[in-house]
C-alpha cells in the first residue's frame, strides 16, 4: 500500500495522519469502559442486596448499553485512525474497522448476558474460576 500525495501549488503534500482521532478514540474507549465498569458493579451490588431484582433484564436497559456503545465506538475509531496512520485510506481502515468492532461487541455482549445468567443461577460460585 502506498501513500498518495495530494499536489497542491505544484508541490506534493502527505495527509497528515489522524493522531487526534486516535487519542480521542482511546479516550472514549476508556472512559465508557470506567462508566460500564462502575454501573455493571452498581447493578450487582443491587441485585446481592435484592434478588427480586431481574438481573438481565436490568442489564439490557440503558444503564449498562450506553455505556457499551460508547465503548464500541471508541474501539471503532481508535482501530480506523491506527489504520489510517499505517497508510491505508479512511474508507478502507472504516470498512474494515467497523464490522471488527460490531462482531467483537456483539461477542462480548452475548458472554456478558451468559455471565449473568450463570451469576443468578449459581450464585457468585458458579463463577468461580479457580475451579476450573
Amino acid at each position: 500500500m502506498t501513500f498518495r500525495p495530494i499536489m497542491e501549488h505544484g508541490m506534493y503534500f502527505y495527509p497528515q495522519p489522524p493522531y487526534f482521532l486516535l487519542i480521542a478514540g482511546f479516550f472514549a474507549g476508556v472512559t465508557s469502559g470506567l462508566a460500564f465498569k462502575a454501573s455493571l458493579e452498581q447493578l450487582v451490588k443491587a441485585w446481592s442486596r435484592d434478588r427480586s431484582i431481574n438481573l438481565t433484564q436490568r442489564a439490557k436497559g440503558q444503564e449498562l448499553s450506553i455505556p457499551f456503545i460508547g465503548i464500541g465506538f471508541g474501539i471503532c475509531a481508535f482501530l480506523a485512525s491506527g489504520l489510517q496512520i499505517f497508510g491505508f485510506p479512511a474508507s478502507i481502515a472504516f470498512v474494515f474497522s467497523l464490522p471488527l468492532t460490531i462482531a467483537t461487541c456483539a461477542l462480548v455482549w452475548w458472554q456478558l448476558g451468559k455471565l449473568l445468567e450463570m451469576l443468578v443461577s449459581g450464585g457468585s460460585k458458579a463463577l468461580d474460576l479457580d475451579s476450573f
